[in-house]
């Protein structure tokens, strides 16, 4: 250091030159503790991103809910932002994913349904997979994982992956994460106390589970103690953890100490079981699922806070899109009002199957209770992490950066032309959302005469979309057709034949 070179003469002339002397070098050594706490700040944020299942845009405190207990991530939202017109990538696990990971919408993305590849069976037989996976995201698509390996982030996934197995170029080792520990196929997730979970390519046997209704171990409690054990390993390091949980979807599963939070204060009623193991206290113990979550996220902000980690830690909680339909395996969405006043639930293109709740904090950069309608959705992600951290995405990808919105300025802030989806399943979906107009096609899987029609809403004025107006607006019907046509491009691996061939 500068100071400790100084050579000072053995006498000093006068008190006025000794003061000068000893206010010279407190000015360096405050100097050079100002450059070293800089440094400290300079480092690269560390970014957190918690993605629950099938959780509806009304199922946490923040938005509205009124029956299930979310205090932990409603403090997010309190200390930061709170988005209402937030997307997921698609109305199902397994693309919506893929979208947020590689920042492209569904027109464009790899993965564009859930399902297994054709392959699959060999590979079963041959590895010994007792799940088979979901189709891999091939070596060419680059992940935020990998974009983060450009400042040599560590980088680790603990929850529910569904984009390729071990042995496929879908690995998530092979697609920028150090670490991965929890179901790789999304089957594997159907039961929330699995005899073993993976950690890379090694089984964990978990003694006591027999994917039955109770268990020794709770899937969603390994997934926050190796989050936690990442955080410490890698806290002198900037870090990316992912967690993508698997609750709530189903089977309904909660430990004895969070369902006894609501067995007998949530009223049950009959109904007709249909999928995954019956939960006696189906209502209860659906609450019970998120609450434990939450408090999972809990233990999550205080270990940052505890390690002085908190201000330089940017956290964002979401869901991958809408939650479940029709009771099924004693889910109950009418009933919490899971969805709010969007139509719709999870397989669905309405707004209650993709429009998600998304919360970000950021100490000293995110304002606290902040709340912005900026429209955005999960292939905004990646850039956005780039724009946060210094790294460059992929120059073919969909998403615009919100960070922008986070710090609170909008007059900087790109905004979409129009958000695109669509969806070859739960009879063949696509839509756009442009401005405040919505167009909708559906039953696009139809053998003969599929369903062209574009139904058209306004979601300022009619955000449950009740009322197609269409037949008052061909001009708007127009711009849309032409941007479900040319907005997206044909897939080999996802056919859609009714779009394919326009």
């Amino acid at each position: 250091m500068q100071a400790a070179t100084m050579r000072y003469p053995l006498e000093v002339k006068s008190k006025e030159t000794l003061f000068v002397l000893t206010l010279s070098l407190l000015a360096l050594i405050l100097l050079s503790g100002s450059t070293a706490f800089s440094a400290e700040k300079s480092r690269d944020p560390n970014i957190v991103f918690i993605i629950a299942d099938d959780l509806g845009y009304q199922e946490l405190g923040c938005y509205g809910q009124k029956w299930i207990k979310t205090p932990h991530i409603d403090k997010i939202a309190k200390e930061g932002i709170r988005f209402t017109q937030f997307y997921s990538g698609n109305a199902v696990c397994a693309p919506s994913r893929c979208n947020l990971l590689t920042g492209k919408h569904p027109g464009h993305a790899y993965v564009r349904n859930n399902g297994k590849p054709q392959y699959v069976q060999h590979m079963k037989e041959k590895e010994g997979w007792e799940y088979p996976g979901q189709h891999p995201i091939p070596d060419s698509e680059i992940t935020i994982a990998e974009m983060l390996k450009q400042k040599n982030y560590a980088t680790g996934a603990m929850g529910k992956w569904g984009l390729g197995h071990f042995g496929t170029t879908g690995d998530p080792n092979l697609q920028g994460f150090d670490l991965f520990y929890g179901f790789n196929c999304q089957v594997h997730a159907h039961n929330h106390y699995p005899k073993f979970l993976w950690r890379n390519h090694e089984k964990e046997i978990l003694p006591g589970n027999d994917r039955t209704l109770y268990g020794k171990t709770h899937s969603q409690d390994k997934f926050v103690e190796n989050g936690l054990d990442f955080i410490r390993q890698n806290q002198d390091r900037p870090f990316f953890l992912y967690l993508p949980f698997a609750i709530p979807h189903l089977a309904i599963q909660a430990p004895e100490e969070s369902l006894a939070e609501y067995q007998g204060k949530i009223p049950e009623e009959k109904y007709k079981h249909r999928g995954y193991i019956k939960h006696p206290h189906p209502r209860a113990g659906y609450a019970a699922m998120i609450t434990h979550m939450d408090k999972g996220v809990g233990q999550i902000m205080d270990l940052l806070q505890e390690l002085k980690l908190d201000d330089n830690t940017i956290v964002f909680f979401t869901s991958d899109n809408g939650p479940t339909y029709d009771r099924l395996g004693g889910s109950d969405s009418e009933f919490f009002e899971s969805a709010g006043p969007w139509r719709g639930f999870k397989g669905s293109l309405y707004e209650g199957g993709i429009r998600v709740p998304l919360v970000v904090r950021w100490p000293g950069h995110i304002q606290p209770g902040e709340v912005t309608d900026h429209l955005s959705a999960f292939w905004d992600v990646m850039p956005t992490i780039g724009a946060i951290t210094g790294t460059k995405a992929p120059s073919d990808i969909d998403g615009i950066s919100f960070l922008p919105t986070l710090l609170g300025k909008p007059q900087q802030q790109k905004q979409h032309e129009y958000l695109y989806w669509e969806f070859p399943a739960y009879t063949g979906q696509q839509a756009v959302h442009m401005g405040d107009w919505k167009g909708v096609r559906q039953n696009l899987l139809r053998k003969k005469n599929p369903q062209m029609k574009i139904e058209l809403y306004n979601l300022k004025t009619d955000p449950s979309e009740q009322h197609d107006v269409a037949d008052q607006n061909p001009e708007v019907v127009a711009r849309i057709k032409s941007i479900m046509k040319t907005g997206r491009t044909p897939s080999k691996t996802f056919p859609f034949p009714a779009l394919d061939q326009q």
